[in-house]
């Protein structure tokens, strides 16, 4: 009889060690399993769950406002522009990323409060992209970023909005890129840039809005023609009217059932309706006097405009006319005249 090549206790402990590293191994393999499960399962229940926005709609009113800012530190205000501060920093308005403020090593960690914020406001994240390489044509609010920084910038936006998968999400993307293209002679780039912006921003319940213009402004065919060239119609909700500006509810939303049609009608709009109180001032849109804010976010919505929304922070300046400060910077004077019917 041969000699064995082992004795049987090593043979048995060999074979223990097998089964217990098997035994691992499955037990590694099913906790991945459930995790995945459970992973994608959450993702399926998110995207199940995700609705657009719609009349009742209640956006953040985010504590890093300028606003909040200025309420929290009023020396040197007087009595109208404090009480001013105070109540506009209360109102649901949408958060301006700008990669001045914002930059690409700090966008994340902004819209992750953004995001808290939400949850303990049971709020949607409303958020306004403003950094498009030769923003504003050089303009009031001119800057933004080059073109590699600005897929950079929108990129880390992007993931931060995929990772706050349980929060309803609202993007208004780029103001006044597309209206301002044909002025400033640069329509080609500017549906490249924004069609690859919007392809970074997506995610489940986020709804991303184009450029609409506004009712003075493009006419509904020109303004149908420039969203149609972004070639983004099957992956964003549609597109934002009146940002920044002042023409009267009634004339936007007509405006947009205009231009919604002629872009076959499967897409929406939102209504930017934060100083629309008091209607336009003739053609002037920088600082006109006399303005008011408007109704409140989630007031209106029909089977096109999905609802209205505070998209331009109250208070903050157009640019530097009519005695404003520089495009953005929070401009007390104008606050309390904006405010001065509802405080």
């Amino acid at each position: 009889m041969g000699t064995p090549t082992s004795r049987p206790t090593t043979r048995r402990r060999t074979k223990k060690t097998l089964l217990i590293a098997a035994a691992a191994l499955l037990a590694i393999g099913l906790v991945a399993v459930i995790a995945f499960v459970g992973i994608n399962a959450q993702t399926f229940f998110h995207a199940l769950g995700a609705r657009p926005p719609a009349v009742g709609t209640t956006i953040v009113a985010p504590s890093e406002s300028k606003a909040a800012r200025s309420a929290a530190s009023p020396t040197g205000l007087s009595d109208d522009e404090t009480a001013a501060a105070t109540y506009l920093a209360a109102q649901p308005t949408a958060y301006w990323l700008t990669p001045e403020l914002d930059p690409i090593d700090e966008v994340w960690d902004r819209i992750a409060h953004l995001a808290d914020e939400a949850r303990d406001q049971d709020a949607a994240l409303a958020v306004v992209v403003y950094g498009l390489p030769g923003r504003d044509c050089g303009n009031h609010s001119a800057g933004g970023l080059d073109p590699e920084a600005y897929v950079e910038w929108t990129d880390l936006i992007g993931q931060a909005l995929r990772n706050a998968q349980d929060v309803q999400k609202i993007v208004i993307l780029e103001p006044d890129s597309l209206a301002l293209a044909p002025d400033c002679g640069n329509v080609d780039e500017r549906v490249v840039q924004l069609s690859g912006a919007a392809d970074r921003l997506a995610g489940i319940d986020t709804w991303i809005y184009l450029d609409g213009g506004h009712s003075d402004w493009l006419s509904a065919q020109q303004m149908a023609d420039l969203i149609r060239q972004v070639g983004v119609a099957d992956r964003v909700r549609g597109f934002a009217t009146n940002v920044s500006n002042y023409q009267s509810t009634s004339a936007e939303f007509d405006y947009a059932h205009e231009v919604a049609a002629l872009l076959g009608g499967n897409v929406h709009a939102i209504v930017d309706t934060s100083r629309n109180g008091a209607g336009p001032a003739g053609s002037e849109w920088c600082n006109p006097g006399g303005r008011l804010v408007g109704d409140p976010g989630g007031t209106y919505g029909d089977d096109v405009v999905d609802t209205n929304l505070w998209i331009k922070p109250p208070g903050e300046s157009d640019g530097t006319c009519n005695g404003g400060p520089d495009a953005g910077v929070w401009w007390p004077e104008g606050s309390a005249e904006l405010t001065r019917d509802v405080r």
